[in-house]
């Protein structure tokens, strides 16, 4: 599934219940999943699978919010495409 494709798939999912939410309550849900996720790396020995359900809900929350506020992720990943967004290297030189 590609970025977009997933952006997609969560606004059919959940941008309804989201954009009635609105942007500054979506941020504190997303907020809470990173916390979440933080408390899954935390955890020793690591549950691989919690963590990658984890990482899912974050990206699905930062995909909601891209939504709510008219920003395409697989455009904004595009920052990233030639390095380091300041001085282009990979790795960075920074």
């Amino acid at each position: 599934m590609t970025i977009e494709a997933f952006q997609k798939q969560i606004e059919a999912i959940y941008y309804e219940r989201d954009a009635e939410r609105g942007v500054p309550l979506t941020f504190t849900w997303f907020v809470e999943e990173v916390g979440e996720l933080a408390k899954e790396i935390r955890k020793q020995p690591q549950d691989i699978e919690r963590l990658r359900e984890e990482f899912a809900d974050v990206f699905a929350w930062l995909a909601t919010l891209a939504s709510l506020l008219g920003i395409s992720l697989e455009d904004a990943a595009q920052i990233y495409a030639e390095g380091c967004p300041k001085c282009k290297n990979t790795p960075c030189d920074c």
